[in-house]
């Protein structure tokens, strides 16, 4: 870069082409109308070139000056665009990957509310039920469902779960005791397991191999209203659904189940805005 102009020099070079005049240009920038003529010879003796043509009160861009202008002009507008962007505040993007029903149940109404408060923050989410999406990098933090061990990744616990049969009015009116399920379709979840239910119903039942098996726990919830069958679901996520009615939960019994955390690679500690955001999720599931 050694042909690079004294770069003091270009401000005063636009203004002048841009105002027609050196006056004009010393008042924009703040300066004499002798610096700015100053400034412009320095910068015509280093291009070896002129680039106005002087009158009594004006000035006119030469055929050079023409084409200088429109490179210098760019550059400063680059650098002026640059340097706002360094300036002002920076946000910061948390990407989260949600379990489906919590995501739309729990956590979406969370999130503004949070980001009401810290409009720096921008979220993405999405959905999905494995970790792939954390493992790969494809996400910052993940709200799932299982046991205490997440190999890989720290876990923060949000609320520990309870899981019963729901099904439909309809459905449920033909429901006295827990043995009337054997004459049921069950709605199956990889996560859900009726045969933890059954012992604390006290039947001797196997894991059910027949019946719709749902990835979604909400698509679940929502074959369940439709009465395709009797599924097992976790209490916060039917809580909705048996406040509306669209759901009853027939039997009394409820079991402890598995857990939803909050989930992420080590590195998230790094991060002191999403660490935030993650201690906040968690008062927000104790409250």
């Amino acid at each position: 870069m050694n042909d690079l102009p004294p770069l003091h020099t270009l401000p005063a070079f636009e203004a002048a082409a841009r105002l027609g005049s050196f006056l004009a240009a010393a008042q924009a920038l703040h300066l004499t109308p002798s610096a700015i003529s100053h400034r412009i010879r320095l910068l015509e003796e280093h291009l070896g070139q002129a680039l106005f043509e002087r009158r009594h009160r004006t000035v006119t861009l030469t055929p050079a000056g023409r084409r200088y202008l429109v490179v210098v002009r760019d550059a400063l507008l680059r650098l002026d665009e640059a340097s706002a962007q360094l300036r002002a505040p920076q946000q910061e993007r948390l990407r989260i990957s949600a379990a489906p029903a919590l995501g739309s149940r729990w956590l979406v109404g969370r999130v503004a509310a949070y980001q009401a408060q810290h409009p720096n923050l921008e979220f993405t989410l999405s959905t999905a039920t494995g970790l792939g999406p954390l493992l790969a990098g494809e996400a910052d933090i993940g709200l799932r469902y299982g046991e205490e061990e997440w190999p890989g990744l720290l876990a923060w616990k949000l609320f520990e779960e309870r899981i019963f049969p729901v099904c439909s009015p309809a459905l449920a009116a033909n429901l006295k005791q827990p043995a009337d399920l054997d004459h049921c379709r069950l709605l199956r979840h990889p996560l859900l397991s009726w045969q933890r239910w059954f012992a604390a119903a006290g039947l001797k039942r196997n894991e059910p191999t027949h019946g719709p098996r749902y990835e979604d726990a909400l698509l679940m919830l929502e074959g369940a209203a439709a009465g395709h069958g009797v599924a097992l679901m976790a209490g916060s996520l039917a809580a909705p659904y048996l406040s509306d009615g669209r759901l009853c939960q027939p039997f009394a019994t409820a079991c402890p189940d598995r857990s939803f955390y909050v989930v992420a690679p080590p590195a998230i500690q790094e991060r002191a805005a999403a660490m935030a955001f993650i201690r906040w999720l968690v008062r927000e599931a104790h409250d």
